[in-house]
């Protein structure tokens, strides 16, 4: 204690020259640093912020472009989901229409098939028939004619079985 009461400059001693070379300094430093060094790095510190707003700006509006893009693409996504669905529909529509179309083909296809055969049937039928009566009108006139050998001559003959066959065809 002996040393701060002394005035010998001790650690809590006051020597008002010292302070004021202290005071002045600070001063001219402070008008240094404000003339010199402020400026400069509050230019630096508002160029960096407007950079960072521009940087949120620039990001704000990438990610609002981002969110369209990305409903644009769901929009797009569902409207080919949708005509996918149109065109699979259309394809089965197509497709019932064709097969029904086919088998009314198919099925006209065979009524005149049927159509034919029925008809070759009943033609190959006549004929048969027209083939038979002359087989039996040959067969009555030769058995005829040998019955009645003397009475008739043949053409009277082939008369008489051809009257008798269209008589049998009228019943």
């Amino acid at each position: 204690m002996i040393f701060l009461l002394a005035g010998g400059g001790g650690l809590l001693s006051f020597n008002t020259g010292f302070a004021w070379w202290i005071l002045i300094s600070l001063v001219l430093f402070v008008v240094i640093m404000s003339k010199f060094a402020v400026p400069p790095i509050m230019k630096a510190l508002d160029e960096r912020e407007t950079k960072i707003k521009e940087s949120l700006e620039s990001a704000e509006v990438a990610l609002a472009k981002a969110e369209e893009i990305s409903k644009d693409n769901e929009k797009a996504l569902r409207e080919a989901e949708a005509k996918a669905q149109q065109i699979r529909k259309e394809a089965l529509e197509e497709a019932e229409i064709l097969r029904t179309e086919r088998i009314s083909k198919a099925k006209d296809e065979a009524a005149q098939i049927i159509d034919q055969a029925k008809a070759t049937i009943e033609q190959e039928k006549k004929q048969a028939l027209m083939e038979l009566r002359n087989e039996v009108a040959q067969l009555a006139v030769k058995s005829a004619s040998i019955i009645i050998d003397a009475e008739l001559d043949n053409e009277k003959n082939n008369k008489l079985v051809d009257n008798f066959i269209n008589d049998l065809s009228k019943n």
